[in-house]
C-alpha cells in the first residue's frame, strides 16, 4: 500500500516521506468516484441511480482527485503517527511532491511535536531576580495590603517581579519552538490584523505606512513575539507537570458560580478545559512568585 521514512529535524520537528503505490491510489480513486456518483443529481435520474458512464461526463477529475486525497492522506498519516508513537501538537504541513495519474505518489508530512528541554534551577533564578532588584521594588508574598493605593502598588510590584522571573527563565532555558507552530500562529495573527484593518476602512499597505513599517518587519516582530509566548507556555507547563500542579473541580466551580447569565455559564461549562488551563497557569505563576 505504502512505504515511508522518518527523519527527526531540528526544532522539535519530524518529517515523514511517504511513497504510495499506484494500485492503492487507483482503488481509492474508484471509491472516490463512486461516492461522488451516489450524490450526483441529474435530470431524468434519481439521486444515487446515475449510471457510471453518464456520471463520468458530469464529475470533474479535480473533484475525484480532491475526494481521493481527503480519503488517502488522513488515514495514512494517522496510521504512521500511531505506529511511530508521534504526538503532534498541531496539524501537519502536507506537501504532495509526486501526484501524477497512473504513477506512485509521494507526500511529505512536516510534523511539530512538543519540545523536549531541561528546566534551569528555578530557585536560583528567583533568588537572583530578587537579589538584583531594589528592595522596595520586590513583591513579598504573605503581606496583605489594606488600602487601595497599597493594593495597586503591591500588584505593580508583583507583576514586575513576575516579568523579571519569566524573562530570566526564557534566557536560561534552551528550548526551540517548531517553525510550523510559529508560522501557523503568524498566519492567524495576520488574518486577525487584516480583519481589524478592514473594519476601520484601511488597506494593509495604509496600515503599514501609518506604523512606519513594512510587511517583512511586521512578520519578524510577530515571529519574535510568538516565539517568546510559546517559550513561556511550554516552560510553565513543564513546571506545572514536574511540581504536580493540578486544577480540581472546586477551582472551576469558583469561576462558574460567579457567572450570573445562565447561557454564558453553560458555554463556560462546555469549555471547562480552557478554564482549567487558565487556572493551572495562574497557579504555576503563583508557585514561581513564592519560590
Amino acid at each position: 500500500m505504502y512505504t515511508y521514512s522518518k527523519k527527526v529535524l531540528p526544532k522539535s520537528s519530524i518529517e515523514l516521506v511517504v511513497d504510495i503505490k499506484k494500485e492503492f491510489i487507483k482503488k481509492e480513486y474508484d471509491k472516490a468516484f463512486n461516492k461522488l456518483l451516489e450524490s450526483l443529481q441529474i435530470e431524468g435520474f434519481r439521486k444515487g441511480k446515475v449510471p457510471a458512464d453518464i456520471g463520468k461526463k458530469h464529475i470533474k477529475g479535480e473533484e475525484i482527485y480532491k475526494e481521493a486525497i481527503q480519503s488517502i492522506l488522513p488515514s495514512i498519516y494517522e496510521e504512521i503517527v500511531k505506529k511511530e508513537d508521534i504526538k503532534p501538537i498541531i496539524n501537519p504541513k502536507i506537501e504532495l511532491t509526486k501526484a501524477k495519474e497512473n504513477e506512485d505518489w509521494q507526500v511529505k508530512f512536516n510534523i511539530a511535536i512538543k519540545p523536549v528541554f531541561k528546566l534551569p534551577d528555578l530557585k536560583k533564578i528567583a533568588s537572583d531576580v530578587k537579589g538584583n532588584a531594589k528592595k522596595d521594588e520586590i513583591w513579598v508574598p504573605g503581606k496583605d495590603p489594606k488600602s487601595e493605593p497599597e493594593k495597586e502598588d503591591a500588584e505593580r510590584k508583583k507583576q514586575k517581579t513576575l516579568n523579571a522571573l519569566l524573562e530570566a527563565m526564557i534566557t536560561k532555558t534552551k528550548i526551540e519552538i517548531p517553525d510550523l507552530l510559529i508560522e501557523a500562529e503568524l498566519e492567524h495573527k495576520l488574518t486577525g490584523l487584516l480583519d481589524e484593518v478592514q473594519k476601520i476602512g484601511l488597506t494593509i499597505d495604509g496600515y503599514l505606512k501609518s506604523k512606519n513599517t513594512n510587511m517583512d518587519d511586521l512578520k519578524a516582530k510577530y515571529r519574535h513575539e510568538i516565539d517568546e509566548t510559546y517559550r513561556v507556555e511550554f516552560i510553565l507547563n513543564e513546571i506545572a507537570d514536574l511540581n504536580n500542579i493540578q486544577v480540581d473541580q472546586v477551582d472551576l466551580d469558583k469561576i462558574f458560580e460567579n457567572i450570573e447569565d445562565e447561557k454564558a455559564k453553560q458555554t463556560a461549562l462546555q469549555n471547562s478545559y480552557f478554564y482549567a488551563s487558565v487556572v493551572r497557569k495562574q497557579k504555576t505563576l503563583e508557585y514561581l512568585l513564592n519560590l
